[in-house]
């Protein structure tokens, strides 16, 4: 047998008989990027609505801002929160570098702008076809904004999923922050990293099947909610 057929076997026994190491690591992995998502998806909601009712000057420069911070490097990001983290930084206090509550800081800064860009675009096409009507109506922007955020909840709720894949694939900030260490912060995507360079290529394979099994359900439930809300709308449409 080959090395690549080797590796394949080997990956396939470890992911079938549930391998405690490559459960930890998983379970690590999805444990830190539920709670960056959360985060990132609370705040990014909150600033992308906010964005997207408000007009002031210097508008459109921080519109050119927020498309920027799109693609944010990892890597730089996670520079930042460990000079933050680190003992000599403002927050060293804390102690919480090379810790999974790092990571999460990590993640979460790196996937809010993704959450607050996306909100921002989907609440103002909505109020660009709505909001002269709610405004008629007797709504304010704020109320306008609720509306429109309930009705578009479905679309909304879908950016959680997207700042949850983004989050769990992410390696440069976690690798920084984390330290990579065995049983505390290795997740899915350190781990392959590191496992490819000792040539451990079953369990690097192992994990990379898992991540990949992931990010391919997370897209199946993005479209399934796409089809069920076009069906929701076709209904409507024909009710009305």
């Amino acid at each position: 047998m080959n090395p690549f057929a080797e590796s394949v076997a080997g990956a396939a026994q470890l992911v079938a008989g549930g391998d405690p190491e490559l459960l930890h690591i998983v379970g690590l992995s999805l444990t830190v990027s539920g709670g960056a998502s959360v985060i990132a998806t609370a705040l990014g909601l909150l600033a992308g609505a906010a964005v997207a009712v408000s007009r002031f000057r210097g508008r459109a420069t921080l519109l050119v801002l927020l498309n920027t911070l799109l693609a944010l490097p990892s890597v730089v990001v996670g520079l930042a929160v460990y000079l933050l983290l680190s003992r000599a930084g403002p927050l060293g206090a804390l102690g919480i570098l090379f810790t999974p509550t790092a990571m999460v800081v990590a993640q979460a800064i790196l996937v809010t702008p993704i959450v607050a860009a996306l909100a921002r675009q989907v609440i103002e096409d909505a109020l660009h076809d709505h909001g002269e009507q709610l405004r008629s109506l007797g709504a304010g922007r704020l109320e306008s904004a609720l509306i429109v955020a309930w009705d578009e909840r479905l679309a909304l709720s879908t950016l959680a999923l997207v700042a949850f894949g983004r989050a769990v694939s992410e390696v440069g900030a976690v690798m920084i922050v984390g330290g990579n260490i065995a049983g505390v912060t290795r997740v899915m995507t350190t781990a392959i990293a590191l496992e490819t360079s000792k040539g451990d290529l079953p369990l690097a394979l192992a994990l990379g099947l898992v991540l990949l099994g992931v990010v391919l359900s997370l897209n199946v439930v993005i479209g399934l909610l796409r089809q069920w809300r076009l069906a929701e709308d076709q209904r409507w449409s024909a009710l009305a």
